[in-house]
């Protein structure tokens, strides 16, 4: 008996129809991963596992049946024993699945009473358990402690641990690792695959990274506009795949062992029909609340030509190598960083973010700069822009000292819908430079409409609202925000991490026309290894606050000299299941050691 059978799915939000006729089976024990571009139904089809879609308006269709029960018939309270009972989701955001306000070990006990009907005794003790079981260090203390006092990868064991309490047959996985950097993504993946081992649940992983993919399941459903294009093992699958649209999405994915020279070659080949359209959901936001998977589906983009084109055959194109394939000489230094130091807090409370760190970056080079979370790059980076000031050190700018928000040095942020005020349209956003320099109203509307079809986006879209966009566009507009002030330096901060690789692919490459164009320098601050590296000219590795290790970006990933560098590349997913189990049994070997 299968443990999920899904027959004939359809999913409609009004008139969108994000899942259509879809169907596969799960046996007990087994792992699926359901992998494609953002729009393409992952979460939509993970949500009716659930009936998450019950009482949202969606009109769904088919026959669903997991652990047993007929979610589409089942009652709410079969639903409810189901839904954490037999059946657990692990969402992408930890943040919004967590109650700020509540200890994380009684939000997990809370879940154990509900199915379990024991003692607040024993469903604490529960949750104690299974938050060690999940590897959090001393379970007992940290129980207590709220979302925010844990880090983003402890938040995600949290989140795992609550969907264990249960011991259920089934675990669904929404994007588990998206925000994560490399080590701690590996962490993730490695204790899901020691799970399974362990208790013999079922897990269906929901993702859009192929690397994922490859580290974590038996097989691979390959989804696009709301169907099935591709099903099989994984090897199978990501090996010798069948279909033109599964060669085109793993031709999106960069490599981290691809040479710069490679990368370059690769992104002059003509380009794939896989992403030439980025998911527009304008109409979705008004049809389908909450279903963000959904938006896109059926909605897109036009991108103007030789902006934001897909990468070739060989993935995400090379911004630093976009002329010259890695061998392009730099300008005059523009930016330097000498000795940068940044403290927060007081006395025994003193954090130090930033200790010591010298850099520099020539006109039209882009340097990377990579490191886990809690490294620094991101205060760096800040740092760089003028947004906090050092707490010692000083930062020039074309060769004299400079103090403060700089114009000619702007930021790309990692969370657009953070950085764009929701209550005004984005051209709004985007006029706030020009007015800041005094333009009249004539030129500064005229000036937002040449930028946002400089992005690849429209004219006509000055009037629109940040959630009318996809994530893709939203970044595009941040970008065109950040090119308001005619700047000679984009700090990119995280830019790419949270989309999929074909619209990855797509704002790496107008990165790349833009600094191709205006002479651009590029600090691209970044956790993706494999990114970093097609991107960068030069690459910084940060530790703890300090640059362990720099130099240009093939020898530093070709022959990386310090061991923390090693362990960065190391935690990198591979795309052959074979190595991953490899590299996932070295990890562990290390680990007991």
């Amino acid at each position: 008996m299968s443990l999920v059978d899904v027959r004939d799915l359809t999913v409609e939000f009004g008139p969108l129809r994000a899942v259509a006729g879809l169907s596969f089976r799960l046996a007990p024990g087994a792992a699926l991963a359901l992998v494609g571009e953002s729009g393409s139904g992952k979460s939509t089809v993970a949500n009716a596992l659930l009936g998450l879609h019950r009482d949202t308006g969606a009109r769904v269709g088919g026959s669903v049946r997991v652990a047993g029960t007929d979610v589409q018939r089942a009652s709410d309270e079969e639903l409810r024993r189901l839904r954490g009972g037999k059946a657990a989701m692990v969402f992408q955001d930890p943040l919004s699945s967590l109650d700020p306000y509540y200890a994380i070990g009684d939000q997990i006990a809370e879940v154990y009473r509900v199915h379990a009907r024991v003692s607040r005794r024993a469903a604490r003790a529960r949750a104690v358990e299974v938050l060690d079981r999940v590897g959090i260090p001393d379970a007992r203390r940290r129980a207590r402690s709220r979302p925010h006092e844990f880090s983003g990868g402890m938040r995600q064991r949290a989140l795992i641990a609550m969907a264990l309490a249960c011991a259920p047959d089934l675990l669904v996985a929404d994007e588990p690792t998206t925000a994560l950097d490399v080590t701690v993504q590996a962490q993730i993946l490695d204790l899901l695959h020691t799970l399974r081992a362990e208790t013999g649940m079922g897990l269906l992983l929901v993702t859009h990274d192929v690397g994922v993919a490859a580290e974590s399941v038996d097989e691979v459903l390959v989804m696009r506009h709301g169907e099935a294009v591709e099903h099989g093992p994984v090897g199978t699958v990501l090996a010798t795949p069948a279909q033109e649209y599964t060669r085109e999405l793993l031709a999106a994915v960069p490599r981290v062992n691809e040479a710069r020279a490679a990368a370059a070659a690769a992104a002059a080949a003509p380009a794939p029909a896989v992403a030439r359209a980025e998911a527009a959901p304008a109409d979705v936001a008004r049809a389908g609340a909450g279903q963000g998977e959904a938006r896109g589906a059926q909605a897109s983009e036009a991108v103007a030509p030789g902006v934001g084109s897909a990468p070739g055959a060989g993935g995400v194109p090379s911004v630093g190598g976009a002329s010259g394939g890695g061998s392009r000489v730099a300008g005059d230094i523009v930016l330097e960083a000498a000795g940068l130091r940044r403290v927060f807090g007081r006395g025994q409370r003193a954090l130090t973010a930033v200790d010591d760190v010298s850099l520099t970056v020539r006109r039209g080079e882009t340097l990377g700069i990579v490191g886990e979370s809690g490294s620094g790059k991101t205060t760096l980076g800040r740092m760089l822009v003028g947004l906090l000031e050092p707490t010692a050190g000083e930062i020039h700018y074309a060769g004299r000292p400079h103090t403060g928000v700089n114009p000619a040095v702007q930021m790309v942020f990692q969370d657009p819908v953070a950085s764009l005020n929701p209550r005004r349209s984005v051209g709004e956003s985007i006029a706030d430079p020009l007015r800041a320099r005094g333009r009249d109203e004539e030129h500064i509307r005229g000036r937002v409409r040449e930028l946002l079809e400089r992005v690849g986006l429209e004219a006509a879209h000055y009037d629109r609202y940040p959630h009318e966009f996809s994530g893709g566009q939203r970044q595009r507009v941040g970008i065109a925000r950040a090119l308001a002030a005619d700047p000679r330096v984009i700090v990119c901060d995280e830019p790419v991490s949270a989309l999929d690789v074909t619209t990855q692919a797509q704002v790496v490459a107008l990165l790349a026309e833009l600094q191709r164009e205006l002479g651009l320098a590029l600090v691209f601050v970044a956790h993706d290894l494999a990114v970093v590296r097609r991107v960068s000219d030069r690459v910084a590795v940060m530790r703890r606050g300090r640059v362990v290790e720099t130099g240009p970006a093939d020898d530093v990933y070709d022959s990386p000299q310090d061991p923390y560098t090693r362990q960065l590349l190391a935690a990198v997913p591979a795309l052959d299941p074979e190595v991953a189990a490899r590299r996932r049994a070295a990890r562990q070997e290390l680990a007991t050691a």
